[in-house]
């Protein structure tokens, strides 16, 4: 009895060993906090809220990325694949336990006369069997199945962090995608309003040169700002259509076809929220999905080498059963029908021409990719949002200045107009003052866009891809 408890405890001891290294966090290859540029401007700013619903609050936009967050055929892709990383976790964590089959069976046979050494006489045989039977069920001395069940785990927790990266991003694409096709309009609507303006003035100069107060020179002029118009208004329908298609495929739905769905605001009402950041790079990169997902990857790979590590060591499997058996099919419950067998088996490898060499050898470079992909990761997480805060503060000096721009060329055109229409100003001086007013408001409006798609981008890289807010997460 004393035998059996000792081995009893030394197969448990055994069985809580793992072969896998101890895993050690890389530490990330980025500076300790953001650049001066930045970071300065970020002092005392935390993370509050997570939910795209606080971050987009114009009601249209929130239901376009309501309805591509239903629709979306590529996130429903993402989405079943975790269901695929569930199943297959499932199907791996069931080797951890020993499968139990419940067996019934009818063996029968007839052996010739003559054909037996044991008797001349023709020999019929039966035998009838019901039980359970246990199928090589290995005992986990080494820890191979407990890092195979620990990468499948990490595989599928990755995968679901990579459907959390991919819904933020699409959220951010559909945004976008929004946002463009605002510009596109208000930019196409400036289009038709100058074109407008310009043949009203072809006309007033085609009607100077009847008179003889302007030459061909200028109503060729004329004539060409007003086909240059033209020329923009069709490259920014063009445009627009093209980005109206490109909203359909993100939401996954016609959007015209869309029931219920708000009028939407111009560009300039647009309310994106500002992004609240931790104070240093590692609190607020190391939560990001893609970055999780990248850990995870590396842990899955850590776990493999334990598996390829035990795969030297000698593995012991059990299969046996237990039941009833008797030779009539009445008689498998009488007293004295009992039946089992234990089939204990140890098998150690000798000699498989450096196949488990190689095996661990893969194992081991497919660790250092994931130790690099990781901190690829983070650095690229580490750009992306530096130059997205950067990109925020300088845009935001960019449209002051480009607006003051707008609003001092749209004076002069007026003053060019009046001066034009009393004879004092040339058609060259109009057609300057034009292009310049037309310009400005088409920049102004292009760095709005690039503005509210930077803070878009923004809660793409800063975002945890749950709709809770940090405070009532679990650590």
């Amino acid at each position: 009895m004393n035998k059996k408890f000792a081995l009893a405890a030394i197969a448990l001891a055994l069985a809580g060993c793992s072969m896998a290294p101890t895993y050690q966090r890389p530490e990330a290859p980025v500076a300790a906090a953001w650049p001066d540029n930045v970071r300065l401007k970020l002092s005392g700013e935390m993370v509050r809220s997570d939910r795209w619903q606080d971050y987009f609050a114009e009601p249209r936009l929130q239901g376009l990325i309501a309805a591509a967050l239903e629709h979306n055929r590529d996130l429903r892709i993402a989405t079943a694949r975790i269901a695929e990383a569930r199943a297959q976790y499932g199907i791996v964590q069931a080797d951890r336990l020993p499968n139990v089959n419940a067996t019934a069976g009818r063996n029968a046979s007839l052996t010739p006369a003559g054909a037996s050494a044991f008797s001349p006489n023709a020999i019929h045989s039966q035998r009838y069997d019901v039980g359970l039977s246990l199928l090589s069920f290995e005992l986990d001395f080494w820890g191979r199945v407990t890092s195979l069940n620990d990468a499948a785990k990490a595989s599928y927790l990755a995968t679901e962090e990579a459907q959390r990266a991919f819904r933020l991003s699409l959220i951010a694409d559909v945004a976008n995608a929004y946002l463009s096709l605002l510009e596109l309009r208000e930019r196409a609507e400036l289009a038709v309003s100058t074109a407008k303006t310009r043949t009203e003035y072809r006309e007033l100069t085609m009607r100077r040169r009847e008179m003889g107060v302007s030459s061909d020179m200028d109503y060729l002029q004329a004539e060409g700002a007003y086909q240059a118009a033209l020329a923009e208004q069709s490259n920014l329908e063009r445009q627009q259509a093209a980005a109206t298609n490109l909203l359909d495929l993100l939401v996954g739905h016609p959007v015209a076809q869309l029931k219920d769905l708000p009028s939407g605001r111009p560009l300039a009402g647009q309310d994106i929220g500002a992004v609240q950041l931790a104070e240093l790079p590692a609190e607020a990169l190391l939560r990001r999905p893609d970055v999780l997902a990248a850990e995870l990857r590396l842990l899955a790979a850590n776990a493999n080498i334990g598996a390829a590590r035990a795969a030297f060591l000698p593995r012991v499997t059990l299969t046996g059963s237990v039941g009833t058996a008797s030779r009539t099919l009445n008689g498998l419950f009488d007293p004295g029908s009992g039946a089992w067998s234990f089939q204990p088996s140890l098998a150690m490898p000798l000699f498989d021409a450096g196949r488990n060499s190689s095996n661990l050898d893969v194992a081991e470079a497919r660790k250092v990719i994931a130790v690099a992909d990781y901190e690829k990761t983070i650095q690229q997480a580490f750009r992306e949002v530096a130059d997205l805060l950067n990109a925020r503060e300088q845009l935001a000096t960019q449209l002051a200045a480009q607006q003051a721009n707008a609003a001092a060329q749209a004076q002069r055109l007026k003053l060019v107009e009046a001066r034009y229409r009393v004879g004092i100003a040339n058609h060259l001086e109009l057609l300057d003052a034009q292009r310049e007013s037309f310009a400005a408001q088409q920049g102004a409006l292009q760095v709005r866009r690039l503005q509210l798609a930077t803070a878009t981008q923004l809660y793409k890289a800063l975002a945890r891809g749950t709709e809770d807010a940090p405070e009532e997460r679990k650590p």
